[in-house]
């Protein structure tokens, strides 16, 4: 984990300032843009292992930032946001961000949260393939197919899959896909959890049109069955 790249977007300097000298005391390289219309300039050169992203920028806006960097890049995307702004974070979370973090925040949470990330986006030794159904996933690639065809999904997505494709027909609360997930719980997230599910249901659907395949079982959780 140590000296991969971070890229933070953020346009109150202060802010950036004590995010990069936080990373990189971590061991983590930093780049920092101030402005949302320079992202999808420099993100392909940077190739960044991680991209923190902050919703209010001048140039574009981060829901606008995060949109365009889906169509061509599963780079891990944590979203800053405040407290107010509990619509966005969502919408942002539904259009590919994969964690949020609310302002005002504590600088050591923000690398607890990158390190959580990366933990779980990172390609394992071990090679495992994990299948239900026509639902195929490698997780040495990090890759998803149904019925041979590829599934281009997020790190969250991806790890929300694993779990529950892991453990077919077993019922997960939010808080279990929570910790397994994200290695970390706090207020709010289940949400989160939801607008993850929501995105993961509407891809595979796709692929296999008629059939559901996670299902909610409501008050209690959510469960993969492939018949």
């Amino acid at each position: 984990m140590a000296d991969e790249h971070i890229l933070v977007v953020e346009d109150e300097t202060k802010i950036a300032e004590v995010l990069k000298d936080y990373l990189c005391k971590a061991g983590f390289r930093v780049t920092c843009l101030a402005r949302g219309d320079e992202v999808l300039s420099r993100i392909k050169s940077l190739d960044p292992a991680l991209m923190i992203l902050d919703l209010m920028l001048p140039g574009m806006d981060g829901i606008s930032v995060c949109r365009e960097v889906r169509k061509f890049s599963n780079v891990p995307i944590i979203m800053a946001t405040a407290r107010a702004e509990e619509l966005d974070r969502l919408i942002g979370l539904e259009i590919g961000a994969d964690d949020y973090i609310c302002k005002p925040f504590s600088p050591r949470e923000v690398v607890a949260r990158v390190k959580a990330v990366l933990r779980r986006t990172r390609t394992g030794e071990t090679h495992r393939r994990l299948s239900a159904g026509p639902v195929i996933l490698d997780e040495n690639t990090r890759e998803a197919t149904v019925n041979g065809e590829p599934v281009t999904l997020t790190p969250s997505e991806f790890g929300l899959l694993n779990v529950l494709i892991a453990s077919p027909e077993r019922v997960f609360s939010r808080n279990e896909l929570v910790d397994k997930v994200q290695g970390y719980t706090f207020e709010g997230y289940d949400r989160t959890i939801d607008s993850h599910i929501k995105n993961l249901r509407k891809k595979l659907a796709q692929k296999l049109p008629g059939k559901q395949v996670i299902v909610t079982l409501y008050g209690v959780g959510y469960k993969l069955t492939v018949s």
